[in-house]
């Protein structure tokens, strides 16, 4: 009776407390809706005209060049990072621990800045042109278009799917591939028969993840020259400023986004992988991969030199000629703090708002905190295009006061990169016991107290782990960045942009060599992070 009259008290006070959480956690996902809700808004009030210029054969022609890249990218990543994730996770491969490392590192690359140097390289009059030239080829095979984008966002989104399969191959109980092989399967055979089919569910969040990216992409497709919805609505933007005509074009990339969406929750609807018993951990048995050993590090050595070493030799490669020829590089420094500025506020405010969110889903889990979830997964759903017009459009008609202001700009993050914060944070707080909680309210602190002393220090690693990832995901983005950014407020992203488009190499190359740099220090966080969830 004692301890029952005391947890009552304590189950009051708690609850006194949460509709101060929820009613964060609502206003955080309902901020997240804006875009869309405008848009929506927005289109509704274009005539039958616009809506017939916009849905005409050349939307279909976007449609199917957006459709035909996104599943020739996700298939191919899917191809490369399955057995790259088994290699580096069940097998004996020399230097297991280095290539957990490297194999991840094309994350910190933005797509367009591999374009970029791989159009240096590979485009004409590029430098392997130039090696050619003595051997009498006077032009190589044209590089940009479809070929050029899906061979660039393959190699730098790959990760995405690489980790997903990585974590799911640590929380597969190993007992049941030994029992594969003990009816006679063969290691590679257990893989495929076994392993592979219980990792449906990370092999479609994976492709998830890739899918968006490469529907939202435009700094990739743009270099390359590939008509992709989020090319055209920027040029679209450019050209003229119909308000109507760009949202509903929008409203179509978002209608893509919601297909690929609806395809993914049907596919994991119905998978069940529960265990009849609750088993135990242990560390699965190594594959021995014999002769398959160095032709499997040769071929990750291959990847690896496309992916990481032919961008970056080729950047430092036009740094070096540019300082040669005594080229300097103005507004660089600025950019480099302008950009460390943003991603880090950006880090800061999303992590701050998605903690309410985080604390309602883990500890009130029911229908409503399910809505709130879900409604804070809208803004990663829409392409970085779709959010940056659809602010432009609300400020200039609700807020005009906050066009084009840094206040914009980093709302446009928070709403774009908000699930990165809450995926991070919920790993972290789901490991936190409730009854340290309990224990901290019994000596009588308030729920503020109890948050600042337990659970907050407990959290830590999970908030590090998604500031750490929202920063680095704000380094990169370029089509919120290139449209919202304050004037005068230059990033690296947008620096690099501008050189390119100018054929600056020289100046682009020393941009894209400071982000990369930048990139890679969340980079280290999240390696910090990812050997924590290990153990």
């Amino acid at each position: 009776m004692t301890l029952l009259s005391g947890y009552a008290p304590f189950t009051a006070r708690v609850r006194s407390n949460m509709p101060v959480v929820w009613v964060l956690a609502l206003a955080a996902a309902g901020a997240a809706c804006i875009p869309l809700v405008y848009l929506i808004v927005r289109a509704a009030q274009a005539d039958a005209a616009t809506w017939s210029d916009v849905l005409s054969e050349s939307t279909l022609h976007l449609l199917l060049n957006t459709a035909a890249l996104t599943l020739a990218v996700t298939a191919t990543s899917a191809a490369l990072a399955l057995p790259m994730a088994y290699l580096t996770e069940r097998t004996d491969l020399p230097f297991a621990g280095f290539w957990r490392s490297i194999t991840i590192m094309p994350l910190a690359i933005p797509s367009y800045v591999g374009a970029f140097a791989f159009i240096i390289a590979l485009g004409p009059n590029g430098s392997l042109q130039d090696l050619l030239a003595p051997l009498g080829v006077e032009r190589i095979p044209e590089f940009y278009g479809f070929v050029g984008s899906w061979l660039v966002l393959t190699l730098f989104t790959y990760p995405y799917l690489l980790i997903v399969i990585r974590a799911g191959l640590r929380d597969l109980d190993p007992a049941i591939e030994d029992a594969a092989r003990s009816l006679g399967q063969s290691a590679w055979g257990a893989f495929w028969r076994v392993t592979v089919p219980q990792l449906r569910v990370p092999l479609a969040a994976g492709s998830l993840l890739v899918a968006l990216y490469v529907i939202s992409d435009f700094g990739a497709v743009s270099m390359m020259r590939f008509d992709t919805f989020t090319r055209s609505i920027y040029v679209r933007f450019s050209s003229t400023f119909d308000r109507s005509s760009i949202a509903v074009l929008c409203l179509v990339l978002v209608a893509l986004v919601a297909v690929v969406l609806a395809v993914d929750w049907s596919q994991r609807r119905n998978a069940r992988y529960h265990r009849l018993g609750s088993g135990a951990a242990r560390t699965p048995r190594l594959v021995q991969l014999r002769r398959y050993r160095w032709p499997s590090v040769f071929a990750l050595v291959a990847i690896m030199a496309v992916a990481l070493l032919v961008p970056v030799a080729v950047l430092f490669h036009w740094l070096s000629i540019g300082l040669q020829s005594g080229e300097t590089f103005p507004g660089l420094l600025d950019a480099a703090l302008n950009s460390m500025y943003a991603s880090a506020l950006a880090g800061a405010v999303t992590v701050a708002i998605s903690i309410p969110i985080a604390i309602v889903v883990v500890r009130r889990p029911g229908f409503l905190s399910r809505i709130v979830d879900r409604v804070s997964y809208i803004g990663y759903a829409l392409p970085g295009v779709v959010v940056a017009f659809a602010l432009i459009f609300f400020t200039l008609r609700v807020t005009p006061g906050l066009y084009q202001t840094l206040a914009t700009l980093i709302f446009a993050y928070a709403v774009l990169f908000l699930p990165q914060a809450i995926s991070g944070l919920r790993t972290s707080l789901v490991r936190v016991q409730p009854g340290l909680e309990e224990a901290s309210r019994s000596l009588n602190r308030n729920a503020w107290q109890t948050f600042y002393s337990v659970t907050l220090p407990l959290i830590a690693p999970g908030v590090l782990a998604g500031f750490a990832l929202v920063f680095l995901t704000t380094m990169k983005e370029l089509p919120a960045t290139l449209i919202l950014s304050p004037i005068e407020f230059d990033t690296l992203a947008t620096d690099l942009w501008g050189h390119q488009e100018d054929v600056f190499f020289a100046r682009a190359a020393a941009s894209a060599l400071l982000l990369l740099g930048c990139a890679a220090l969340p980079m280290i966080i999240l390696f910090g992070h990812d050997r924590e969830l290990r153990t």
